[in-house]
C-alpha cells in the first residue's frame, strides 16, 4: 500500500502539478479538464484509462460535453499518495497541459 503524502512531501507534490487543487473536507486533489467537444473529452477520458488499470489506481471523474472533473485519491491509504500524483502528472501529458 502506498504512503499519504503528508508536510513538505505534499506540499512539492501539489507545487509540481498546475491547476490541482485540494478537496476541501478530503484528502484528495481536483482539476477540471476541458475539451472541444465529448469526442475529445471521451478520448481523453479513454486514454487515462488504460492508463489507470496498468496502474490499478482509478481516478474518481463525471464528464459532461466537454468538461472532465477529476478527483485524485487513494481510497486504501485513506488519503492523497504518490500514485495520485503519477496518475494527475500522466492526465496533464494526456490533455497536453
Amino acid at each position: 500500500m502506498s504512503e499519504r503524502l503528508q508536510g513538505a512531501a505534499r506540499i512539492k507534490a501539489l507545487q509540481d502539478l498546475p491547476d490541482w487543487s485540494d478537496v476541501s473536507g478530503r484528502d484528495a486533489i481536483t482539476k477540471t479538464f476541458r475539451f472541444k467537444n465529448f469526442r475529445k473529452a471521451f478520448a481523453f477520458m479513454s486514454e487515462v484509462a488504460l492508463v489507470a488499470e496498468k496502474m490499478d489506481h482509478h481516478p474518481e471523474w463525471s464528464n459532461v460535453y466537454g468538461k472532465v472533473e477529476v478527483t485524485l485519491t487513494t481510497h486504501t491509504a485513506q488519503g492523497l499518495t504518490a500514485l495520485d500524483v503519477t496518475l494527475a502528472r500522466k492526465m496533464d501529458e494526456i490533455a497536453g497541459t
